[in-house]
């Protein structure tokens, strides 16, 4: 029964789902233990291409993904802190990243794995603190990669010596452009081209995929790799959406010339490598570092044949912005009426968030249309919480039993607190880059650096608050209490910072002292409005005390 064809299917579909669910795995743990860390990393690296794709390589080789790095990217180019030509170096980086990676998962180190399995589970569950919690996931992760593979390996035996599968191979070893196709589907499906080549390389390992088949499967999943961020991104601003595609045409095209070169040559022969699955391995990664040195050589073309592709539309999204979730019908209906409250907060949320990012913008260059999009974004918010307080105020129960009340005013008070969000972002922040441009004044490089990490540091507890939102996650709201701490911490510090510059007599720091001040605070304000989404959540699990987390 054990060597029935439904069982070993069975048995190496299960070791190729612990596969990708263990890459998945280890790219979460660096994302939540050093994602902000990462996120700085990627910003300042835009000096130059080099040093751009140098550390998109890094970024991926931690986070296992150069899609990861890919959504990193996108934030920062929708809000103008990373130009395209950078983002695409960045990016063209995290592809030859992610090839590196399959090579180091490959090596020897998987004699570790009771090692990597031991040390992880000790750290995830005697540590109480984020980080070594988070590093523990990843060492299980990397243990269960091993482990996955060897499942594959013991699985993918007994399948070398039937004749079905022979010829199924052996098909797919002459139709090149069926395999490469297949593999592409595969990539973007299981959201992993290091989890697909890492399975195409143990398949040939065990004897059961011809080289030739391999070959079209890693470029294939190459390709598939490309499309899952182009998917990903599909609706996000078109600044993202170009350096995607850019990223698509050549990864995705060089794949498919590559195809047909391997096709009219004795590509084993051509290949290096010592066995055939070093072959494989060694033919994506030699491939994504042609495509790294072609495409930092081609960065402007690139990115304007995605400007052709992908124009700037002129059109407005007012039509969207003003339409409501509430409905008035459901109000007789607590749980309903509260479902769309919350939608509506998100919403709210969401908008904020994009409100922040267009904002930072101004300091950087001032653009007076940016600047009354945001003044008429905050008469839109205040009437969208206008509108939802007042919807609160008229949900009833016909059970008398059922307390709407309570529920009611935290959505309320939440609204209340995006409200006062926007208007810092619209009123104090916008005033600010005013200032700035007529007194025709200009940060230090310092003082600059400074504000945009901690624009960045705020802007992922914007994006946090929405997420706790959404979910109602009791660990992520405390996280979210937590981080008001640190950024109150780190307010105070950067002011140290600059009263420092203050005393060396620097003229940029003398002439931009209020402004840098002011602006500090403003963030600092915004991320509170955003922190108090937690406080309802926690306070009805009873995770508060009168003044701070319960611990």
């Amino acid at each position: 029964m054990d060597s029935s064809p439904i069982v070993i299917l069975l048995n190496l579909a299960a070791a190729a789902a612990l596969l990708i669910w263990a890459v998945r795995l280890v790219r979460t743990g660096f994302e939540r233990a050093f994602g902000g860390q990462l996120r700085l990393w990627l910003r300042r690296s835009t000096a130059n291409r080099l040093t751009a794709s140098a550390t998109g390589a890094a970024a991926a080789v931690l986070l296992q993904s150069s899609t990861a790095v890919a959504m990193l990217l996108a934030g920062f180019m929708a809000a103008g802190t990373i130009g395209g030509g950078a983002g695409l170096a960045i990016i063209l980086g995290a592809d030859l990243g992610s090839a590196i990676v399959v090579q180091i998962l490959n090596s020897r180190i998987a004699v570790l794995t009771p090692l990597l399995m031991l040390a992880g589970v000790l750290m995830f569950l005697r540590s109480s603190r984020r980080t070594p919690r988070q590093i523990g996931r990843v060492l299980i992760g990397l243990a269960l990669i091993f482990l996955s593979l060897e499942l594959i390996r013991n699985a993918s035996a007994p399948l070398s010596e039937s004749d079905a599968t022979r010829a199924v191979m052996a098909y797919l070893s002459r139709d090149l452009i069926s395999a490469f196709l297949i593999a592409a589907v595969f990539a973007w499906l299981v959201h992993s081209s290091v989890a697909a080549v890492l399975l195409f390389a143990t398949l040939t390992a065990q004897g059961l995929m011809p080289l030739e088949a391999a070959f079209a499967m890693v470029l294939g999943a190459n390709l598939g790799g490309a499309f899952i961020a182009f998917f990903l991104t599909i609706g996000g601003a078109v600044s993202v959406r170009r350096v995607v595609f850019a990223n698509l045409l050549l990864r995705g095209g060089g794949a498919t010339l590559m195809l047909f070169v391997l096709a009219q040559i004795d590509a084993a022969g051509v290949v290096p490598g010592g066995s055939h699955a070093q072959k494989v391995l060694n033919l994506h990664l030699i491939f994504n570092l042609g495509l790294l040195l072609f495409g930092l050589a081609c960065l402007r073309p690139s990115i304007w044949v995605a400007r052709q592709v992908l124009a700037e539309t002129n059109g407005t999204q007012a039509e969207a912005q003003n339409r409501s979730v509430l409905d008035p019908t459901v109000q007789n209906h607590p749980s309903r009426a509260f479902a769309c409250a919350q939608r509506e907060l998100v919403e709210m949320g969401n908008r904020v968030e994009i409100m922040l990012r267009d904002a930072m913008g101004l300091f950087d260059v001032f653009d007076d249309v940016v600047a009354q999009r945001l003044r008429q974004e905050m008469k839109d918010m205040t009437q969208m919480s206008l509108d939802l307080r007042v919807y609160l105020s008229g949900v009833r129960s016909s059970d008398p039993k059922v307390d709407t009340g309570t529920r009611a005013f935290d959505l309320s008070g939440i609204a209340v607190n995006l409200e006062a969000g926007a208007d810092v972002i619209a009123r104090k922040m916008v005033e600010l880059a005013r200032r700035k441009d007529v007194q025709k004044v200009s940060f230090s490089e310092d003082g600059w650096r400074e504000l945009s990490d901690f624009h960045d540091q705020v802007l992922r507890n914007v994006q946090h608050g929405i997420t706790v939102l959404m979910s109602e996650d009791i660990g992520l709201a405390r996280e979210l209490v937590e981080q008001k701490e640190k950024i109150r911490e780190k307010e105070q510090v950067l002011e140290r910072w600059h009263l420092k510059r203050l005393r060396q007599g620097l003229t940029d720091t003398i002439e931009t002292s209020a402004i840098h001040l002011d602006l500090l605070r403003a963030l600092k304000m915004l991320n509170t409005s955003f922190a108090m989404i937690a406080y309802p959540l926690l306070k009805e699990q009873g995770e508060l005390l009168e003044s701070r987390l319960a611990t």
